[in-house]
Parts: C-alpha cells; sequence; structure tokens
C-alpha cells in the first residue's frame, strides 16, 4: 500500500472564518517503509496570519511574500497524494483545509478528500489505544520513544516526519526485519535472507564457574550478620540455606 503521511501549518482556525493553508509538507511510505520523496511547499495565502499561529509555527507574513499560491501547485500536490492513503494527526483539521483550498479554485471534484484517497487519523487511533492520556503528537513521541527534539516549532514536514516515525511504531514496533528470505531466493517478503541470521555453534564451550574464595565467604557471612541483626531476623536466603541443611 503507497501511503502519504501529511501534515498543514495554516494563517490560524478554524477553516470557517477565511483561514488558508500556508506550508503542506508530505512524506511518502511504501509497504511502510519510507521511499525517501516527500513533497513539501510553503503558500502564499493572500491575507494575515493570525499572531497566535506564528507563536505555533513562526511562519510569518513577510517570509510567505514571495510564495506561490495554492492554484500554482494544485496539480502537483492532487499527483502526489491522488490514491494513497493519507496518515493524518487530527485529519478532520487538515482535510478540511484541503478541501477548502480546493473548493475556492471550484475543484468540487477534488474538494472531496476521500473519493480520491483513504483517510486514516492516528489521533483518533491513540485515542483508542490510551484512552484518557494526552494523545497529542508530542506526547505520543515521548509515549514510543520517537526523537523530536528538534521541534522548536511547529512545521508540516518535519511533523510529518516524525508522524511517519510515530505511526510505524505505533502500528507494529519494527518496519524493516524480516525473517522470511528475499525475493532473490523465490520467497515472497524480502528482508534479512536466512543464510545471513547469524546462528550459535551447536557444540559451545561451557561457561566456567568461578568458585568463592574463602575470604569472600566470611565476608558474605559476616553481612549476612549485619542484616539479620539491623532487621531483627535472619534474611530469607539464610533461613532457607538453613531449612536445606536439616532436611
Amino acid at each position: 500500500m503507497r501511503s502519504v503521511v501529511l501534515d498543514t501549518e495554516t494563517t490560524g482556525m478554524p477553516v470557517g472564518d477565511g483561514h488558508r493553508i500556508i506550508e503542506i509538507g508530505c512524506v511518502e511510505l511504501l509497504g511502510r517503509k519510507p521511499t525517501g520523496r516527500h513533497y513539501h511547499v510553503y503558500l502564499q495565502p493572500d491575507r494575515e496570519v493570525d499572531e497566535g499561529a506564528v507563536a505555533v509555527h513562526g511562519i510569518t507574513d513577510d517570509f510567505l511574500l514571495d510564495k506561490p499560491r495554492f492554484r500554482d501547485i494544485a496539480d502537483e500536490f492532487f499527483e502526489f497524494i491522488e490514491g494513497a492513503q493519507l496518515i493524518i494527526h487530527n485529519a478532520a483539521f487538515d482535510i478540511g483545509f484541503i478541501s477548502n483550498e480546493f473548493a475556492l479554485l471550484g475543484q468540487r471534484e477534488r474538494a472531496d478528500v476521500s473519493d480520491y484517497c483513504s483517510i486514516l487519523d492516528t489521533l483518533l487511533m491513540a485515542r483508542e489505544r490510551h484512552p484518557g492520556q494526552r494523545n497529542s503528537l508530542d506526547a505520543l513521541c515521548k509515549r514510543y520513544g520517537v526523537d523530536n527534539s528538534g521541534r522548536d516549532l511547529h512545521g508540516a514536514l518535519l511533523d510529518a516526519e516524525i508522524l511517519a516515525d510515530v505511526y510505524l511504531t505505533m502500528t507494529g514496533g519494527q518496519t524493516s526485519l524480516s525473517l522470511a528470505g528475499n525475493a532473490s531466493d523465490g520467497q515472497e517478503g524480502g528482508g534479512t535472507a536466512a543464510s545471513e541470521i547469524r546462528r550459535l555453534p551447536a557444540e559451545r564451550p561451557r561457561t566456567p564457574v568461578l568458585q568463592a574464595s574463602a575470604a569472600e565467604l566470611e565476608a558474605h557471612q559476616a553481612r549476612l550478620a549485619a542484616i539479620a541483626k539491623a532487621a531483627g531476623a535472619l534474611a530469607l536466603w539464610a533461613r532457607l540455606e538453613g531449612e536445606a541443611a536439616e532436611a
């Protein structure tokens, strides 16, 4: 399956107040593996960016002055996502903005994103798996051990890359290891061939057993006596040793 992990940044919210997309970031996965292909663009929204939004993503009006408009990139963006499974954190937000951008261009056939893409919302998935807990992207990074140290501000491409790691970890852990042999051997699955698996020899040298010296045994007994005095009773293993000696 071809998947596209997608994120957007906007002038603010909600979309019903005339807010627009100012950044799109996409990362392509094929068979749960990153292909190295991505789509990234900043957009001139023809309106000011709210101060609150700038505080989140750091994208200013001045930075966007010379950037293309959505109509300039609509076709190439559509071609990149068409037919893919879109993986989005809080999909309703991003899909609402994407649909609005196509609708503003009069492209009603593209405005209903679900007509040409399937949509997987990782926020809904996380809420099902971790009810009652925080499920923001940062919270999921912490929970699954994904490095987000470079995320001082939100950014569409950076967030899409981080979300790809979170999604792959959340839904399967290891994403590239396969022990089914590789395709060149006429087997399905690819990955590590059986001949590459490191196996231990059938006959292995016995692990040496090091006996405690008399001095070490004496120190051990002194330590047990100190524990017994502090606790007011013999240690459990000392009682067990005594019972074994009497048996």
